[in-house]
């Protein structure tokens, strides 16, 4: 096997690892598309329920997760004032994104986009 063969071959297996490893939204998440950074680690999403909320990044997470406008994210509502306010708690590889969109789960936010 040439090295070339090797490297492409390594490249597959490391994105059906994404794929085997990229979380779905459980009871009480939502996907959510970012639209706009606000400051302070708060950010607008429009989300798969319809809805637009302000959505932080929680401490946990603040130095490991970058966000920027556009990226699809895994949201949480909070319990109180869950219609406009929750947290981010996953970000979604581009990988990982056209992977949603195979299994039909982003498919109301996309025929927003266009």
């Amino acid at each position: 096997m040439t090295k070339k063969e090797q490297a492409a071959q390594q490249s597959q297996q490391e994105q059906e690892e994404w794929l085997r490893r990229t979380p779905t939204p459980r009871e009480g998440q939502v996907l959510g598309l970012c639209e706009q950074r606000v400051g302070g680690s708060r950010m607008k999403v429009r989300c798969m329920d319809g809805k637009n909320r302000i959505c932080r990044i929680p401490g946990r997470l603040k130095r490991k997760l970058w966000v920027r406008e556009g990226d699809t994210l895994l949201i949480e509502p909070w319990e109180l004032g869950g219609d406009e306010k929750g947290d981010v708690v996953y970000k979604y590889k581009p990988i990982q994104v056209s992977y949603l969109k195979r299994k039909g789960l982003l498919k109301d936010m996309l025929e927003d986009e266009f």
